[in-house]
């Protein structure tokens, strides 16, 4: 990796499509196999370190949660070194302690969607990687304590909903969420998680509450005019709290720490020798570390010709 590589990445969410302490050094372009990222990349410093930045829902928030293509945005961030990365992300609130305003920290998922690629593996290379913890715990733990010291109301744990969208709810489907002991609900992190899993990136979401979806009798049913309303506040909430956790970090991951690092270790199922040299080729980002040099010198060799 080198030395200029962005070990840090922020994935800006609904009203959050820049970082004001963020010092900008460029705003990067990135192709993948898989198509455009949802947007430039800001490249610079923030609290001292090199961070990667990117709006989720591009500037100007133009795209939908089901048109993310959230392969070509964890694949890029892989690209330029990320290891770290924090989504900050606006959800619903499925219980009566979270507010709006606060932030909730959630280590689980629940899967609510139909249409949407969530995985690099296939075309003649299978992988099946451990995804029963979905967050990163040492970076969920960063993420609590310095929200918590920015000034935030802070949950530590919790299961997200991630629903399709982008209608919200019906009424029938928060009580269902709120049976099934879920406690906030969201369009977007789930297919994140699992892409960082599969790219051995640390994934950790700061769920920023906007509203009550549609449950509470003593509320208003969700609206973007209520969601909106909220975003400014959590906007800034949530930079403080990015600026702090980008500080605390340790500049490299501790071997064995976490389960990220390692988790195409034993996750690849395909022998190599059977997988076309083209999947190789557009994974070796992905692959190259447990592969050996074979993925490397064949995107190595492929930039060569072009």
């Amino acid at each position: 990796m080198s030395a200029g590589a962005c070990k840090i990445g922020i994935i800006g969410g609904s009203g959050l499509y820049g970082m004001t302490e963020l010092e900008v050094h460029e705003e990067r372009a990135i192709e993948t196999p898989f198509g455009s990222p949802s947007e430039v990349f800001l490249l610079g410093e923030l609290s001292g370190r090199r961070v990667a930045f990117l709006a989720r829902h591009g500037r100007g928030h133009r795209i939908l949660p089901s048109e993310l293509n959230f392969r070509a945005n964890i694949y890029a961030f892989k690209t330029l070194g990320v290891e770290r990365l924090v989504s900050l992300s606006a959800v619903g609130s499925l219980r009566r302690r979270y507010r709006p305003t606060h932030i909730v920290v959630p280590d689980q998922f629940i899967d609510r969607t139909r249409h949407r690629p969530d995985t690099f593996f296939g075309n003649g290379l299978a992988a099946h990687v451990a995804f029963a913890d979905p967050i990163c715990p040492v970076l969920m733990e960063v993420c609590a304590e310095q929200s918590a010291a920015a000034g935030a109301v802070v949950h530590r744990g919790g299961t997200y909903v991630c629903m399709e969208g982008p209608q919200f709810s019906t009424r029938a489907e928060s009580f269902m969420h709120r049976g099934w002991n879920a406690d906030v609900i969201g369009m977007t992190n789930l297919q994140e998680a699992k892409l960082a899993r599969e790219a051995e990136i640390c994934y950790s979401t700061l769920a920023l509450v906007t509203d009550y979806d549609c449950w509470h009798e003593e509320e208003e049913d969700v609206t973007v005019e209520a969601v909106l309303a909220v975003l400014q506040q959590n906007a800034r909430t949530a930079q403080a709290a990015v600026a702090r956790i980008v500080a605390a970090l340790p500049e490299e991951r501790a071997p064995g720490s976490c389960p990220c690092a390692s988790a195409l270790e034993h996750a690849l199922i395909t022998d190599p020798a059977v997988v076309p040299k083209s999947v190789l080729r557009d994974l070796a980002p992905i692959v190259g570390r447990v592969l050996g040099g074979g993925a490397d010198s064949l995107n190595r060799d492929e930039r060569e010709r072009t």
